[in-house]
């Protein structure tokens, strides 16, 4: 099973032990509403988990992927509150298959502002 089934498993399980797991000690999270990114396990998993709560509902779909030897982006969409969001997931994996740098994309601007408020209460509500 290389990272990427790994995290697509995640995506439909929402087992979180399995999230931990895929996540390399020194990952790096990068968020489009947050300027520097978040390094570590511990704070990857927080917005990683987090977001999946936000975005992975059930609208949620990945609707293309490009891959390389040791990553891939995959673009998603969903509608939240009537807002369309469209982003992408770019995923860097190690040679064991466990994320080593996640950063997202987001695009409107209208989507953005509304994902900011939301992972905002999301990981209040996680401290």
């Amino acid at each position: 099973m290389t990272g990427l089934d790994s995290w697509y498993g995640y995506m439909k399980s929402h087992d979180r032990a399995a999230l931990w797991d895929l996540l390399h000690p020194d990952a790096v999270f990068e968020s489009p509403v947050v300027h520097t990114p978040q390094r570590g396990r511990d704070i990857t998993f927080k917005y990683l988990s987090s977001a999946e709560k936000v975005l992975g509902g059930p609208g949620f779909t990945y609707v293309g992927e490009w891959k390389s030897a040791n990553g891939a982006v995959l673009e998603f969409k969903n509608v939240i509150d009537g807002i369309e969001i469209n982003g992408v997931d770019i995923i860097t994996f190690d040679s064991e298959g466990r994320i080593t740098h996640f950063k997202v994309m987001v695009r409107p601007l209208k989507a953005i502002n509304m994902l900011h408020r939301l992972m905002a209460e999301q990981l209040a509500a996680q401290s």
